[in-house]
């Protein structure tokens, strides 16, 4: 994913030492230092408000490389209209 988004900055939970971090955490630190977080937790929207938050949460609908790679058009251009305090689901077409 990293080199189909270049031009973002783009680093992972784990690199960032937050692989322990509870969603909450999470949000904080992500919020702290990036615009957007990328994840595939779908329960997100139900155990966090984003709302008054300077972060955009995009949720991904698999972790499975090849069906994302199929479809980096799409995720690229829901970076670009991502709006602070926002949960956007991502859905791709079959």
């Amino acid at each position: 994913m990293r080199r189909e988004l270049a031009g973002h900055e783009v680093s992972t939970a784990h690199e960032m030492g937050w692989s322990q971090l509870e969603n909450g955490k999470l949000l904080a630190a992500a919020e702290g230092a990036f615009e957007v977080l990328l994840t595939t937790d779908k329960n997100l929207r139900y155990q966090q408000s984003l709302q008054g938050r300077r972060l955009c949460v995009v949720v991904l609908p698999t972790t499975s490389w090849p069906m994302l790679r199929q479809h980096v058009g799409v995720i690229r251009s829901t970076l670009e209209g991502a709006q602070p305090g926002r949960l956007i689901e991502i859905e791709l077409p079959d």
